[in-house]
């Protein structure tokens, strides 16, 4: 093998590597629950953790690393395809005629692609991940050694006449095309299901709930969902909280499709006036928006504070009372009520609740005495629901 292969197989090979932990660090990020965190998640900026967990981290359905494996796999194949061909059963791989053209041409490409995909995690994602940077570079050492005495010109012309020649043979021809139905079939599959970005997917769901404008589920009164219920739904959050928001639409839809749940509100303002447990403050205000909906439900609107709380996100007292007066509430009754001792107990129970139930975030959910962090895909809560006998 003279240098120039031997260069690109050992530049090949290191990214083969390092894709393979990519994709293992995908696999973590997204399907394994108890991993750790990788070794190149180092703070807020450098996160291949945090990055895997984009929706940019996929392509198709295919997460970006699968792509890669693809790439260094198939140059290492163009490597040695003078030897390959020689198989009676490899024998169609003649029709690389060039083979160091197709290699020069794939490197060229998924360099430029390769900086795209990092403009959009410094601007996009704002995160860096210092394993994909290193196989940017060795996209572009790959390119350049292969360009090398032939040019960019001539690599794509070798590689464009190559194919041409190769469809003009019937039997590869037919194979060619059989291939590609194969691979857009699949990419459909994966584009759809997204079987291997559950992220994407979670994202997808989701997005009925965070693009919401107002909340076209919202109930008024103090009840939300059934009377009398075989299965209850516990729901902490913080009314300052985004995610909160788009979990509030989200209940209640699930207070409508399900006619043996109801949905039980618990306060967990992320505050230092009201919770002791925190040492730092993420959410000043909170506490006073949950007084006024505690308040509100005395006069039996909580659920309409409630959500006109999480739509309006009033910035002080008097955009809360101003809320108050359009929900026709007795605003004085309303001031008396969310000052009082009671009130403030009521909260401050709510929140001991939460961390006997090991929870320290919102929104979250107990159900039957099982609690989740976090906000989970409708498709998920709906599951969880139903294994707990909800119809």
């Amino acid at each position: 093998m003279d240098k120039k292969r031997l260069s690109i197989l050992i530049i090949t090979l290191i990214g083969l590597v390092t894709t393979i932990k990519l994709a293992i660090i995908y696999f973590n990020a997204n399907f394994n629950p108890y991993a750790l965190s990788s070794f190149c998640s180092i703070n807020e900026f450098i996160d291949c953790d945090g990055i895997a967990k984009t929706t940019e981290s996929q392509f198709l359905g295919i997460p970006l690393a699968y792509w890669g494996l693809f790439l260094y796999a198939f140059i290492i194949m163009l490597l040695f395809v003078d030897k390959l061909k020689n198989i009676k059963f490899l024998k169609f791989l003649e029709v690389f005629k060039n083979p160091m053209s197709y290699i020069a041409v794939l490197g060229i490409v998924s360099f430029v692609i390769s900086m795209t995909l990092l403009g959009l995690s410094l601007f996009e994602i704002k995160k860096l991940c210092i394993l994909c940077a290193f196989t940017y570079i060795l996209n572009l050492f790959i390119g350049l050694i292969a360009v090398k005495g032939i040019g960019i010109k001539q690599a794509v012309k070798d590689s464009v006449n190559d194919l041409k020649d190769g469809l003009k043979i019937k039997p590869y021809a037919i194979a060619f095309c059989a291939v590609m139905l194969a691979a857009v079939a699949f990419l459909t599959y994966t584009r759809v299901t997204y079987v291997f970005a559950p992220q994407v997917k979670r994202q997808m769901e989701l997005k009925e709930f965070t693009h919401a404008k107002t909340n076209k589920y919202a109930v008024s009164g103090n009840l939300l969902g059934a009377e009398n219920p075989d299965v209850i739904l516990y729901a902490y959050t913080d009314y300052q909280c985004p995610m909160c928001r788009a979990y509030n639409i989200m209940i209640h839809k699930i207070a409508k499709e399900y006619k043996n749940v109801k949905v039980v509100h618990k306060n967990m303002p992320l505050d230092t006036e009201c919770n002791r447990y925190l040492r730092q403050e993420f959410h000043h205000g909170s506490c006073t928006m949950a007084k006024y909906a505690i308040a509100a439900e005395k006069q039996g609107k909580f659920w309409d504070m409630n959500n006109k709380l999480f739509e309006k996100q009033p910035k002080d007292l008097k955009e809360i009372l101003e809320i108050a007066k359009d929900l026709k509430l007795d605003v004085q009754k309303l001031q008396d009520d969310a000052n009082s001792l009671e009130t403030l107990h009521e909260i401050q129970a709510d929140i001991n609740d939460a961390y006997d139930n090991k929870i320290n975030g919102t929104p979250s959910t107990v159900i039957n005495g099982k609690s989740h962090v976090g906000i989970k895909s409708y498709t998920q809560l709906k599951e969880w629901l139903e294994n707990e006998g909800a119809k």
